[in-house]
């Protein structure tokens, strides 16, 4: 027997095009459309074959296509044009971090994420949250920022998506080869590949790092698929969001707790820490080890200095976004971990635990993340409030409208998503170096000047280019089914480009609604096949592997979509990618979203829709609520929320139907003399200005880093100077309060006509109070005055705080204290007194969120 060692002869690239490698290999090819169109050169038909990667094709195309290459003169100038291009980029020092911030430059920030979706052809990805973070690294680079970030690297990636006969969704997993992806192992100073270990019951696992390239952004990929590792061990890194609670806790201590040390082993050592969604959130346990047995803190002192550099993003109001694990999960993987800590067990558990409904506990991965990070934020206005309303009880202390989880709403990366042609147009009509500047308003008033015979002109192209896309993808699916010859010979008929296209596309979760249209099937029906102006819809989307109710929407929509009165105007296209989304938010002419307010935390798909001129028909929910100004798409329903989700939905349905017979359809088909849409191109003008200049992740990362990053790097410095004094100081005042808080007393006094039922706007209104303190002394707190405007329905809108001054020390042991505030707007207002930690003496404000209020 011979015993035959297969491997996979790739071919050499000539001295000439020898930078193909390297440019391959670095993400920034995935938004830069001249890198694209040099690789697609090379070979068109194995390019869309091997999905649009480059690192595929250069492993694949054939030895004489190089030399072929080597010599053509049209290939020698794009590929000379393209390697100018990138070294241009990757050493310019002429970014917005140099000009705004040029001190900071040297501040890394470190971040972490359990996916990332930078292109279709690196399947690490499963939807939203992994698009996001794929755009926040590209905007980093773009900007400048020192940013380093971390996630694990997945043998088998996300499924794709088949629909069967039936419409059931099958999930199909492949095994990714490693050498197919832009990938390198990361190397130690000695030019030795570096490895990772963390320890599990009973063992060690190790995972190999990884490196990608995005721009000057580096990635690092922890993978457990290594010989070092037993064969289950070797799964951990096997599929994203794959497996049990059990895997995902393994994942979950891979990513914060391996990545940490993966950091250290590969020489960082960040300013701040950033975890995005709470997959991440281990990592604040691992750092406080780090300081208790490298630096000899304690464990109070280590939380406090891992606090005042870290941040947290949560990303879902749904239950099932948020992790939780059941604390004898906890005590299994981290029995040996908490003394190394210097904790106690309860100390550990402490940081993560919640009450379930109905009695119990659990350990949450987002108060964990909440409770050991100084800054936190939500993705949109609303899910901000959201977000402080949702987790109030980790701060019992405050009123919702005070809980310190701030904003950054979404954006999406413009170069990636906004279509090259549509670019093309811009570059005539806007500002020259407006690619510099997406993030200033003023560069993009020049859309207005944008004749709307161009912009509809170029829709329609990018519209026919869809369907053409679309058409394709849709026969390959029901060939796969072995239909017949009529039902392929439709596809050929399918998505007319004269026919209003709405397109729905999104991941399949129940509150996401995507059968609300169908609520009303008979009203729906006379809408699409009204013969003088029909409406066709067009829907992607996967639903999670262990979500039967999203499949079963999914089969819902399949089997209406193949009933005679519907199978022309209704298309489902499988295996939802970001492929399939860039032909989509350029080429429809509606985007439709439908989730059921207020769960939807942002939504950035139809960020990149209304960017392209694709018109906005949304729930005012997430994003919308601030990107609707009336004259760039459509709201659904009302700016509410409703408890009966029967009613809700009632009400949504109607107003989705009112809203295309009576203003969408009839504006679509309104034409001038020269079949232009005049009034809808307005609107698409509208979009592209507004939506463009304020949701993109360039003015997204500007706020992250002004109002999160930058603050965090000035709180980790400010704890950590003269030896971590204030850390220190800050630690051991806590353990005294935890102590002495509740013997404190409040006793108001009100004087002259602040007692009365109505003031004036203008009118000063004067309190006192006796205040009894116990042990604590009058420097160790802050007396002040709660002043709260009050919303429609009796809840807190807003708030104004005003210190009160210490009056005189009265009989046994109270203080008189006295404040004064002025009536600034009208309203209903409510103020009272309370006492709180004294914020000189911490990093931030909300280091202690305690506050003692009158009973």
């Amino acid at each position: 027997m011979y015993f035959l060692e297969r491997v996979m002869a790739v071919p050499r690239l000539p001295e000439k095009l020898n930078r193909l490698e390297e440019i391959a290999r670095n993400l920034w090819w995935s938004w830069n459309y001249p890198a694209q169109q040099m690789f697609r050169y090379m070979d068109p038909e194995m390019w869309y074959q091997e999905k649009r990667s480059p690192v595929r094709l250069l492993r694949r195309v054939s030895q004489n296509r190089l030399y072929e290459l080597s010599e053509d003169k049209d290939f020698a100038e794009m590929y000379e044009s393209v390697v100018r291009q990138f070294d241009e980029y990757i050493a310019g020092n002429d970014t917005w971090l140099e000009r705004a911030h040029g001190e900071r430059k040297n501040q890394c920030i470190a971040y972490f994420c359990a996916e990332y979706g930078f292109h279709e052809s690196f399947p690490i990805y499963s939807g939203g949250l992994g698009i996001l973070a794929g755009d926040h690294l590209k905007t980093a680079s773009d900007l400048g920022l020192n940013f380093v970030a971390v996630g694990l690297l997945y043998r088998n990636g996300y499924f794709e998506q088949m629909i069967d006969e039936s419409g059931w969704q099958q999930n199909m997993y492949h095994s990714y080869e490693f050498e197919d992806f832009p990938v390198i192992p990361a190397l130690d100073a000695s030019g030795d590949e570096v490895f990772v270990n963390v320890d599990f019951p009973g063992r060690k696992i190790w995972a190999k790092i990884w490196k990608a390239a995005i721009g000057r952004t580096s990635l690092y990929l922890l993978d457990t698929d290594i010989p070092q590792n037993e064969p289950d061990d070797r799964k951990i890194t096997a599929t994203l969001y794959g497996g049990d609670r059990e895997m995902r806790i393994k994942q979950e201590i891979l990513l914060g707790i391996g990545g940490v040390r993966a950091l250290r082993m590969l020489g960082y050592s960040p300013k701040v820490w950033h975890m995005n969604e709470g997959h991440a959130a281990f990592l604040s346990v691992e750092r406080i080890r780090e300081l208790v047995q490298k630096d000899s803190m304690d464990f109070s002192t280590a939380s406090m200095i891992v606090k005042t550099s870290s941040i947290f993003t949560t990303h879902t109001p749904v239950p099932a976004g948020n992790d939780t694990f059941s604390l004898d999960m906890i005590d299994k993987y981290f029995r040996d971990f908490w003394s190394k800590m210097k904790a106690e067990r309860d100390e550990f558990m402490d940081l993560g635990i919640e009450k379930v409904p109905g009695g119990g506990q659990q350990f949450s991965m987002t108060v964990l993340a909440l409770r050991l990070s100084a800054l936190a934020n939500g993705v949109s206005k609303l899910h901000g409030r959201v977000s402080r309303n949702l987790w109030n009880h980790i701060y019992p202390d405050l009123p919702a409208v005070e809980v310190p989880i701030t904003h950054v709403t979404n954006g999406v990366h413009i170069w990636t998503w906004l279509n090259p042609n549509l670019v093309e147009l811009l570059d005539k009509y806007l500002p020259k170096g407006w690619h510099e500047k997406v993030y200033d308003p003023e560069v993009w008033e020049g859309v207005d000047s944008i004749p709307e015979e161009e912009i509809w002109e170029l829709h329609m192209s990018l519209k026919s280019r869809a369907r053409g896309f679309l058409q394709g993808r849709l026969k390959k699916q029901r060939m796969r089914l072995g239909e017949t010859i009529e039902d392929l010979l439709e596809v050929e008929e399918a998505l007319p480009e004269n026919v209003l296209t709405v397109g729905f596309a999104r991941r399949f979760a129940t509150y996401k609604r995507a059968t609300l249209i169908f609520k009303d099937i008979n009203r729906l029906k006379s809408i699409i096949t009204n013969s003088e102006r029909p409406v066709q819809f067009v829907f992607a989307g996967k639903a999670h592997p262990a979500d039967d109710p999203g499949k079963e929407l999914i089969r819902k929509l399949y089997e209406i979509s193949r009933t005679p009165e519907f199978k022309s105007r209704i298309i489902i296209v499988e295996n939802y990618d970001m492929n399939i989304a860039r032909h989509l938010v350029s080429g429809v002419d509606i985007w439709l979203n439908t989730p059921r307010r207020p769960h939807e935390a942002s939504g950035t798909s139809g960020e990149k829709a209304g960017m392209n001129g694709v018109l906005n028909f949304s729930v005012l929910d997430g994003w919308w609520v601030e990107g609707f100004n009336g004259e760039n798409g459509w709201a659904i329903g009302d700016n509410r929320d409703y408890k009966d989700h029967e009613l809700q939905d009632r009400i949504d349905s109607v107003s989705i139907y009112s809203t295309l017979e009576k203003e969408i359809i009839p504006l679509y088909y309104s034409r001038d003399k020269d079949g232009v849409a005049r009034q809808w191109a307005k609107r698409m003008k509208n979009s592209i200005k507004e939506i463009g200049s304020r949701f993109n992740t360039h003015r997204m990362i500007i706020d992250y880093a002004n109002n999160l990053y930058f603050p965090a790097a000035d709180l980790s410095e400010e704890a950590e100077r003269d030896g971590f004094k204030l850390a220190k100081s800050a630690a051991v005042w806590k353990d005294k309060f935890s102590s002495s808080w509740n013997a404190i007393r409040i006793k108001p006094n009100v004087q002259g006509e602040s007692s009365a039922k109505s003031v004036k706007v203008g009118q000063e209104i004067s309190l006192s109070a006796n205040i009894y303190l116990g042990t604590l002394d009058p420097s160790e707190v802050l007396v002040e005055i709660f002043v709260a405007k009050m919303n429609e329905e009796g809840e807190l809108d807003s708030f104004s705080l005003y210190p009160m001054k210490l009056v005189k020390e009265d009989v046994h042991g109270e203080y008189v204290y006295g404040g004064k505030f002025t009536v600034s707007e009208e309203g209903d207002l409510a103020y009272t007194v309370r006492v709180i930690p004294n914020p000189d003496k911490l990093p931030d404000r909300y280091f202690i969120p305690a506050a003692k209020w009158i009973v």
